[in-house]
């Protein structure tokens, strides 16, 4: 395998027959030693995280794969903490697709002062660029569109997908008596077929979750309390 990119909670590395390996790291973003989905930097590392997201993010995948939902997962190696993909095309320099049920997070922040801290939002769809240095700015459609990275076709397939991929989780989790306030997702189109897919993972290191008592579930602790327990 060849290395091809260092990201900041996976490395990259391209097989000999054209698929894609994704090694799964114990860091986890966030800021100031605390855990965020959507902060643009490593804040911490947790030991464990790698196997924790692999675990979920395995289960989730195989479950779309019955919904015959497009992904790019082939498979996963829970000993290696790695999982083989198929090769994806980015959507101009990467986007990342946030659905929100409730206003925590960067929403929160940025619209505080026209909404309360957790909030229904009723799984509103945000897309932003992918940008550390910008600090993931949104972009609209119409945005996307005039600079050519995705036609408002396509964008609308992707909220439909969105929609259908995070109301999924929703609901599992709902099983567990754990609720989803917000989860990112990232979306490619086969490199082979140009089909649409979703990419990346799914799992703790990508969503907020909170219990029955309204307590956020820490990456590690969700993959324990809903995976250890889902056949209860």
């Amino acid at each position: 395998m060849k290395l091809v990119y260092q990201g900041k909670t996976k490395d990259v590395y391209h097989t000999t027959n054209d698929h894609v390996v994704l090694k799964f790291k114990d860091d986890v973003t966030g800021a100031d030693g605390k855990f965020d989905p959507g902060a643009d930097s490593v804040g911490l590392k947790m030991e464990g995280a790698g196997k924790s997201g692999l675990q979920m993010t395995t289960y989730f995948f195989e479950q779309l794969a019955q919904k015959r939902i497009p992904t790019h997962f082939i498979d996963s190696d829970l000993t290696e903490t790695t999982m083989t993909v198929k090769a994806a095309e980015m959507f101009g320099e990467g986007l990342e697709v946030i659905c929100r049920y409730r206003a925590v997070g960067s929403f929160y922040r940025r619209y505080h002062s026209i909404c309360e801290k957790g909030q229904s939002l009723d799984g509103f769809v945000e897309v932003t660029l992918k940008d550390d240095e910008a600090g993931d700015p949104p972009i609209s459609d119409d945005g996307l569109e005039v600079l050519g990275v995705l036609s408002k076709t396509d964008y609308k397939q992707m909220k439909q997908l969105t929609k259908e991929i995070s109301s999924l989780v929703k609901e599992e989790l709902a099983a567990k008596q754990l609720e989803l306030y917000d989860i990112k997702l990232e979306f490619g189109r086969d490199a082979e077929t140009k089909e649409m897919m979703l990419i990346d993972e799914i799992s703790g290191g990508n969503m907020r979750v909170y219990d029955a008592n309204g307590e956020y579930v820490e990456p590690l602790q969700l993959t324990t309390y809903f995976l250890d327990n889902h056949s209860n």
